[in-house]
């Protein structure tokens, strides 16, 4: 995914900068190389790791929304006079 990624963007770079596209492979490669620490850095995720983050997050919701009302009610039966 980084390696596409870093093809993608030089790609661009090279396409929209001139002079770039006269680099020669090792400074592709050292480019490249750069690109990848600098991703790595940032800490991605990728998108079906996201989905299945945001899933659980909506299920945790729904279960605390659930839990609420049920404590809602459980008061409201406590109060009432006897």
């Amino acid at each position: 995914m980084i390696e596409q990624f870093a093809k993608q963007l030089f790609t661009e770079i090279n396409n929209k900068v001139s002079g770039l596209s006269n680099l020669d492979n090792n400074a592709s490669t050292q480019v490249r190389a750069a690109l990848e620490a600098g991703l790595r850095k940032l800490n991605l995720v990728t998108r079906e790791e996201f989905d299945a983050q945001q899933a659980v997050l909506a299920r945790t919701r729904a279960k605390l929304d659930e839990l609420e009302q049920k404590l809602i009610e459980l008061e409201q039966t406590s109060e009432k006079p006897q």
